[in-house]
């Protein structure tokens, strides 16, 4: 059993509320406006407060403010009319638990009730493991200390106890799936499965019955009903990476369960409601998408709850030293640095490949070093990605790139003993794109 106050200036709504949330067990208090309900909290612990958004003179958006300032353990959920989707977004970002719209459907209300009654005592519970786990593997997700890095953390901190939807846009290879499971680490949601999938690797019609599951028969080769990942992720988190690549079916479908919470297998007539955290991923804008009429703008607004964007390396190459430092104890050098001399040269460096690229770069160096120490000579960098303002140590007399690019297919050979496998670990590229290389710049032979 829990209190919970119902705030309103419907009379109707405020008793058809109280006698739904008594009948589930809860002891529950109404109130017609939100002064009344402010003055309430001053003298009273709530477990949860439900309240409409449009009241005069005291609204909804005050009695959120209001109680966050108050009772900061108390969950607020809001009721707003359909459609004002910007206000709804105000709400949540201010800190509200969940929005639902009217006319409200009063078993929903009770469910939602529940989720954050849960999702409180979950915070409680998990805390202080989340600490013991955090102190035994002294563990850090996000890796660095610039400023970029520490408002990255802090807006996390922000978002990661509400259960709103989060958009992250940044650059390929900074990092957005390791911003979106340190929302769940730090969520409520962190001891229930963390899912991700990848919406540009996988054909529509694939990537359809891959969220949602399929019924027997549904199509050729569904011999078994088999559950989607939305049904895997129950509790937890469904990480949508590359969002903007999904085909319109999916967008549809992804639509109708953010708003409903309800999923239906392909093939299957039977509804299956989830209860599932949607953290999604892009990494080009969608804006442009919507004008290309190739993304819903529908699904945008609904997925911009909550927008994370993720800086690029060049951004806050300060993290360079700590960055380097976390892969060599990686690669199983956790007492090595980096020469100074190379870390002042990466650290002019434009990183094109962001992250991904520096931790690329730390393996094949560690890879070309061998059992030895790690030199500036096996760290070698794309000359195509230096800041114009200061020049890389290893590139050649003149600036044509294929000049440059036949040197360092050269050195990497060399160093390989003509494997040209790992002559193209070490440039960063595939055994296939590597012999595209040497037979665009005539080196086959070579």
């Amino acid at each position: 059993m829990a209190r919970i106050l119902v705030v309103d200036d419907e009379q109707k709504m405020v008793t058809l509320l109280q006698g739904a949330l008594k009948h589930q067990g809860h002891e529950v208090e109404g109130v017609f406006g939100g002064r009344e309900a402010l003055d309430l909290v001053d003298v009273g612990h709530f477990d949860v407060v439900v309240t409409d958004l449009r009241m005069e003179p005291v609204d909804g958006m005050a009695v959120l403010a209001g109680v966050r300032e108050r009772s900061p353990g108390t969950q607020v959920i809001v009721l707003t009319a359909y459609g004002e989707v910007k206000t709804a977004i105000a709400a949540l970002q201010g800190g509200a638990f969940q929005y639902l719209t009217k006319p409200v459907n009063f078993q929903e209300v009770s469910h939602v009730v529940d989720q954050a009654l849960a999702g409180r005592d979950r915070d409680r519970e998990n805390h202080a493991l989340r600490k013991a786990v955090a102190s035994l593997t002294g563990h850090q997700v996000l890796v660095g200390e610039s400023p970029a890095t520490q408002t990255l953390r802090s807006v996390i901190a922000r978002v990661a106890p509400s259960d709103a939807t989060v958009l992250i846009r940044g650059e390929s290879g900074t990092g957005k799936e390791i911003t979106a499971r340190a929302i769940h680490v730090a969520s409520s949601r962190s001891t229930a499965p963390f899912v991700a999938v990848n919406c540009a690797a996988i054909a529509e019609t694939l990537l359809e019955s891959e969220l949602f599951g399929y019924r027997k028969g549904a199509f050729t080769g569904a011999d078994t009903d088999r559950e989607g990942l939305f049904e895997a992720a129950q509790g937890g988190t469904l990480f949508l990476d590359e969002i903007g690549e999904a085909g319109p079916g999916v967008q549809a479908k992804l639509l109708r369960v953010l708003e409903e919470k309800r999923i239906n297998r392909v093939g299957d007539p039977v509804e299956r409601r989830v209860d599932v955290r949607v953290v999604a991923a892009t990494n080009r804008p969608l804006e442009s998408a919507i004008a290309e009429k190739t993304f819903r703008e529908d699904l945008y607004y609904r997925l911009l709850v909550f927008p994370i964007d993720v800086p690029p390396l060049r951004d806050r190459t300060e993290d360079v030293d700590l960055l380097a430092d976390h892969f060599l104890a990686q690669y199983g050098r956790p007492e090595e640095h980096l020469p100074p001399a190379t870390l002042d040269r990466l650290r002019a460096y434009s990183w094109p490949g962001n992250v991904r690229e520096l931790r690329n770069l730390v393996e094949r160096a560690h890879i070309l070093a061998g059992d030895g120490p790690i030199g500036d000579r096996d760290v070698i960098v794309d000359v195509t990605g230096v800041r114009p303002e200061r020049s890389p140590a290893a590139v050649g007399e003149d600036l044509n790139l294929d000049n440059n690019a036949r040197l360092l297919i050269t050195a990497a050979l060399d160093r390989a003993s003509g494997n040209k496998s790992l002559a193209a670990r070490m440039l960063g590229i595939t055994r296939r794109t590597l012999y595209s290389r040497l037979k665009l710049l005539g080196m086959e032979e070579e």
